[in-house]
């Protein structure tokens, strides 16, 4: 005796159930951008190192190593040279290695001055680099000293630095704190600091990543679905249909 095979029966879901299939696709989706984005930002690490190293005058010098890879990627110097009638004394940074820059600007006077960026600025992509050895602060002696330069007397100030490493560029930067007393200058380097992501701008004074200490985003704070409904679709596609079958089933009962 054959069997005479019936066609299954299909239900239409109702408006209801639409819109709750709907509202969970994309809370499947949110939660799985969200991880995505979160499991990305992560990467991003700022590598910084404490230091008190004085950059006395008369030939004091610091060899910078942002990535302490055992190479120098900057020269900070402290130099005095004279003349027959005039000495200049300069508190100086150099780059090291070529492709490497300092955030710097040209004055009238032809000297290129390093800029003293406050907390908090950013640096990265598109900021003003110089290539040439710049002066952080200086002065000049005739029959008197005069001072020049963004740095003089200041207290944590930032040099913005773009380097490579790698063949890639990363930013960082370096904290100092400088005096100058007639024709003495002293710079004191307290800390530096570089982003690891290459092409990443870094934000003057940070010492730690973006993700790092900080609280979950907001979605990941909203109450949560049903803990069944979690489950079935942490199961993927399967699960997803287990789900919509029990919907389905659900819908036909409360039709008869």
């Amino acid at each position: 005796m054959k069997r005479t095979l019936r066609p299954r029966q299909t239900a239409d879901l109702s408006d209801s159930l639409h819109r709750q299939l709907s509202m969970y696709t994309l809370v499947a989706s949110a939660a799985g951008v969200g991880l995505l984005t979160l499991g990305q930002s992560s990467e991003a690490k700022i590598i910084y190192t404490p230091v008190h190293h004085v950059i006395r005058d008369h030939g004091g010098h610091y060899n910078l190593d942002l990535n302490n890879d055992g190479k120098t990627d900057f020269v900070l110097g402290n130099t005095t040279s004279c003349g027959t009638d005039l000495c200049n004394f300069l508190l100086w940074v150099d780059k090291a290695k070529l492709g490497n820059s300092v955030i710097a600007s040209q004055t009238n006077g032809g000297w290129t001055l390093a800029s003293a960026i406050k907390r908090g600025a950013r640096i990265g992509p598109g900021g003003e680099f110089d290539a040439q050895s710049a002066v952080l602060a200086g002065a000049v002696n005739i029959s008197s000293s005069r001072g020049f330069g963004p740095w003089l007397n200041v207290k944590n100030r930032y040099l913005g630095l773009r380097f490579i490493v790698r063949g890639k560029i990363h930013y960082g930067w370096a904290r100092l704190n400088v005096k100058a007393n007639a024709s003495v200058i002293t710079g004191t380097l307290t800390g530096y600091a570089y982003e690891t992501i290459p092409d990443k701008s870094i934000i003057a004074g940070d010492t730690q990543g973006p993700n790092q200490d900080q609280p979950a985003p907001a979605s990941f704070n909203s109450p949560a679905p049903e803990p069944a409904t979690l489950g079935a679709l942490a199961l993927g596609a399967p699960g997803l249909s287990i789900w919509r079958r029990e919907e389905c089933l659900a819908a036909i009962q409360e039709r008869n």
